[in-house]
């Protein structure tokens, strides 16, 4: 036997067997973020008037940031804003950028007087905030759905014991803002923090649902980009992402779209919208024709849940914001197990969701095509989930960070 030690061979340490190969790379851009930021935070003083937005979903400002930033823009001028933001990419390139950036994400880090955020960031779970700035949470998804971060410890879709040994996830927040008091214990547990810090006050881009003026907007963009839809009923069709990474290779579209429009017949148009880290096949039942329309980045999904007239989901957190709309939504949904055991819900997924099941186009086609829909439970799930439904959410939270409520 060669006492040569391979590399993909675990060691034990601490307790675990950990992967060398898989945990090195953590470690490293760790210990880079660690001592920049150690740096920073001794050659220069927290600048009380900077507040710094930032995201590794997109390249700019969007959704809950984007609504908060105006805002605070807007009411709050004597402050400075810095907006810091890199769509993760899996190549080589792209993860040695990644990691530049998160360089600079350090010296921001260290110098804000907030540092708010809408999703998982790296940074922030590596160091030990100075004193006199705080790190503010709101999260992208709405309500309390799929299980995410601390809740899905050791499932496919979860982090893993040995990563969370050198990254403890989502610490250091000062405060997270989510939609309800519902969802407060949720948010708690997947983030391991007490709901003394968690603000139900609402989410911030759900201002555009009561924006008459940005929803007439949407409609005349929509009518300008697809004039030949002008008497079309519209139906948008937003599966959830899959996969325990930032990319997937692929997304197989599980409904017959050619046996639906069959059905339901010219009187619908279907918009499909993949979230941002799913990519479309080549298959021809996804190629675009006279129903079938891939939306990629010419449409926000505001806008997209104000334009359609009907939701088809499976496990998107989207629901929660068309509920608002109170429009029919309907999930089609083929791997319910599958999806269980990889991620699970926080309820029960058959007697949670706001609409109808399906697992097959037929039942679906004969669901649009008799238009009875069951309106109530959209509203029964609107009220649990949202505190307030009122097109201010932007504007109390603002106040809330800068004190003037309570």
């Amino acid at each position: 036997m060669s006492g040569k030690y391979k590399w993909n061979n675990p060691v034990y340490w601490g307790g675990r067997h950990l992967n060398l190969k898989k945990i090195t790379p953590t470690i490293i851009v760790k210990s880079i973020i660690q001592i920049t930021y150690f740096i920073c935070k001794n050659l220069f003083p927290v600048n009380e008037k900077k507040i710094t937005f930032a995201s590794y979903r997109s390249e700019g400002l969007e959704g809950n940031l984007l609504f908060l930033f105006n805002e605070m823009k807007d009411s709050y001028e004597e402050y400075h804003y810095k907006c810091l933001f890199k769509k993760f990419n899996g190549s080589i390139l792209g993860k040695a950028s990644y990691v530049i950036h998160m360089i600079r994400a350090s010296y921001e880090l260290a110098t804000s007087r907030y540092f708010i955020i809408d999703d998982f960031y790296f940074p922030i779970y590596v160091i030990k905030p100075r004193k006199g700035m705080e790190i503010v949470q709101l999260w992208h998804a709405a309500g309390a759905f799929k299980k995410f971060g601390l809740s899905i410890v050791e499932k496919s879709f979860g982090p893993k014991s040995e990563y969370l040994d050198q990254v403890k996830i989502h610490s250091n927040y000062s405060r997270v803002y989510v939609s309800s008091s519902s969802v407060k214990p949720y948010f708690a547990e997947a983030f391991g923090m007490s709901e003394g810090k968690i603000y139900p006050l609402g989410l911030p881009r759900t201002d555009f649902f009561f924006d008459q003026h940005k929803k007439k907007k949407a409609f005349c963009k929509f009518k300008k980009n697809f004039p030949d839809f002008k008497n079309k009923r519209v139906i948008l069709y937003a599966p959830t992402f899959r996969g325990g990474s930032h990319r997937q290779s692929e997304f197989v579209c599980p409904i017959d779209l050619s046996l639906l429009r069959e059905i339901i017949g010219e009187e619908y148009i279907l918009l499909i919208k993949l979230h941002p880290y799913m990519r479309k096949n080549s298959k021809n039942d996804m190629k675009e024709n006279h129903f079938v329309h891939h939306i990629d980045n010419e449409f926000n999904i505001e806008e997209l849940l104000t334009i359609a007239d009907i939701l088809i989901t499976d496990y998107s957190s989207v629901i929660f914001d068309y509920c608002l709309l109170t429009k029919p939504i309907a999930f089609f949904a083929t791997d319910l197990d599958e999806y269980i055991k990889e991620r699970d819900f926080y309820f029960d997924y058959k007697s949670f969701i706001p609409g109808p099941l399906f697992t097959n186009t037929e039942s679906l086609g004969s669901w649009i095509s008799k238009g009875k829909y069951d309106i109530e439970s959209i509203t029964n799930f609107r009220d649990f989930f949202f505190d307030y439904a009122d097109g201010n959410a932007s504007k109390r939270i603002a106040n809330h960070l800068m004190a003037k409520i309570t």
